[in-house]
């Protein structure tokens, strides 16, 4: 509880220091008036309420979905190496994206969104298909290479697709990742879709438990194990789709935040998935942030910056884990 409860203030005070910070030199009196009495004519409180409200927002709800999806597949898979952008999700939806610039270079954001569930699903069922290709099946260590391989196909092809059609200018957004160019739209089709996934999240948190424990342990235990799967993997694509679609290709938040919560509140997914969510939203919004104070008035690649924290800890997983949970 008090991770949970202190992790949410600090949530809060970092949306507050990213609604501050920024190219424009805005104070927090200027901040609070936009706020209380909105001037249309007024260029800072257009860029507070356009730009740096709903950017901050979009942070939190796009951290808090791609790290529970990462405690659910970690669960599910009892896998300490699966997240969405090691396990193909990202990259699937990465490339139904590419196709979908082709096929509809003027899809509405809901329709893109749709593409980018569909790419998901698509990334899901090519990894787990090539790591139950062996005899012996899936194991960690062939789920995380079958991942990291089908990752890498599936960001080459959008990236061959991208420049033959090309749409490479337009792409270039999804593989960059950030939150810059979020506007209210987004974050009004992304927040019940992400709302909607924490609850179900949540409400199989007790099995995901059971289920972390193994298959066999599970299943005396009377759980249904394939259909927890079924709608732990449906969340999952819920969550990563629509994060992916609005912010693109973020990584290792799915990986790092799991661990840590796991590490902070034990094993119970009643606790994990509550507390992964918010230290997901927290460590998205202060990479947000870091990202446009690294360079001013440039902006660094939100992705870069949560690859810096997730790329050592992935290595350090590998190498002490060995791929077993």
């Amino acid at each position: 509880m008090f991770i949970l409860l202190g992790g949410t203030v600090f949530l809060i005070f970092s949306i507050a220091i990213s609604i501050l910070f920024g190219a424009a030199d805005i104070n927090l009196q200027t901040i609070w008036q936009s706020i209380t009495n909105f001037d249309s004519n007024s260029t800072s409180h257009q860029i507070i309420i356009g730009l740096r409200i709903p950017r901050a927002l979009a942070a939190a709800l796009i951290g808090a979905a791609l790290a529970v999806s990462g405690s659910l597949m970690q669960g599910m898979t009892r896998n300490p190496l699966a997240s969405p952008s090691i396990m193909g999700v990202t990259a699937g939806a990465t490339f139904m994206m590419a196709i979908a610039l082709i096929v509809m270079p003027h899809a509405s954001n809901f329709v893109m969104m749709l593409w980018a569930f569909a790419g998901a699903g698509l990334g899901v069922a090519i990894v787990f298909g090539v790591g139950s290709i062996s005899k012996s099946g899936l194991t960690p260590v062939k789920l995380a290479l079958a991942g990291t391989a089908v990752s890498a196909i599936l960001s080459s092809l959008s990236s061959a697709i991208a420049i033959h059609f090309n749409v490479a200018k337009d792409m270039s957004f999804w593989y960059a990742g950030g939150v810059s160019s979020v506007q209210w739209l987004h974050v009004q089709l992304l927040w019940p879709i992400v709302v909607i996934g924490l609850i179900l999240a949540f409400i199989l948190a007790k099995s995901i438990t059971v289920l972390a424990l193994g298959d066999n342990v599970a299943k005396s235990l009377g759980q249904h194990t394939l259909l927890i799967k079924t709608v732990g993997t449906i969340v999952v694509l819920l969550l990563t789709g629509a994060a992916v679609s609005v912010s693109g290709t973020i990584g290792f938040i799915g990986l790092v935040i799991p661990h840590i919560t796991r590490f902070l509140v034990g094993v119970d997914y009643r606790w994990i998935v509550p507390c992964s969510a918010v230290l997901g939203g927290l460590l998205l919004v202060i990479a947000d942030t870091v990202s446009r104070m690294v360079n001013p008035p440039f902006e660094t690649p939100v992705g870069t910056i949560t690859a810096l924290v997730g790329v050592p800890f992935f290595l350090y997983l590998a190498r002490r884990e060995g791929g077993k949970m």
